[in-house]
């Protein structure tokens, strides 16, 4: 099965009515861990579809609609690590909020421990439609985002389907698009208006060295057993940054 139709029926699969985590599977640990600072983690998985511990991150080019600049792959490889995570605004269950919260922690900590210019924060929306620059503002402000700061971007594609395409192709997310009466058909609850549709996807957090080498890939790192502690998403970043 091709890599884009297994992440599309995954996500099919991951449907509850509303957006959420969509589990990963559990395995033995893949990658090459040669090129990393972090060892793997015991719940690593096997021949997952997404960039995981020892993998190169794949190469990307997305506006940042804030800063009016494209940011890419090419601005930290060589230069710094970043922290990575995938979310929409619209989000109804609190996961994007959550996943937002573990790279805001890490904010929060390089400013306090002077680390600020060697760490780039990115949360990329797979909801162009709904996510323009003055919706990402509000939010950030409401999330309590430094997003002024050098080290935070919002990456926004043009398109959903230019989204749609990083996010399943690109970055090997589970991600499916439901309309509110798909879901009013797939579900018993009938009381969630999203305003005309929301996804269900995964939450993943990614941490990736400034080699562009993955560090970690926390598959769940929200609303699951293995979600991951803010805290540890900090400490495994001043880790790879080599803060004491």
């Amino acid at each position: 099965m091709e890599r884009r139709t297994y992440l599309r029926s995954l996500g099919v699969a991951g449907v509850a009515g509303v957006a959420g985590c969509l589990d990963t599977l559990d395995g033995a640990v893949s990658g090459d861990d040669s090129r990393t600072v972090l060892s793997p983690s015991d719940d690593h998985p096997s021949d997952p579809p997404y960039p995981s511990h020892g993998d190169e991150f794949p190469s990307f080019s997305i506006p940042d609609p804030i800063a009016e600049t494209t940011v890419s792959l090419d601005d930290f490889v060589g230069e710094r690590p970043f922290v990575m995570t995938y979310f929409f605004t619209s989000c109804p269950d609190g996961a994007c909020p959550a996943l937002l919260l573990r790279l805001r922690r890490v904010q929060e900590d390089a400013a306090e421990h002077g680390y600020e210019d060697d760490i780039g924060l990115l949360a990329f929306t797979f909801d162009p439609e709904r996510d323009t620059s003055p919706v990402l503002r509000e939010y950030a402000n409401e999330q309590g985002i430094d997003y002024e700061a050098d080290n935070w971007q919002f990456l926004r594609p043009d398109t959903y389907e230019e989204a749609e395409s990083l996010t399943v192709d690109t970055f090997g997310m589970a991600l499916r698009r439901i309309d509110d009466d798909d879901e009013h058909e797939e579900s018993d609850h009938d009381d969630h208006d999203h305003g005309e549709y929301t996804f269900a996807h995964n939450n993943r957090v990614t941490l990736v060295n400034e080699d562009g080498i993955v560090e970690r890939a926390y598959p769940s790192a929200v609303l699951s057993e293995h979600a991951v502690d803010p805290e540890t998403v900090v400490e495994d970043t001043r880790t790879v940054v080599g803060v004491e």
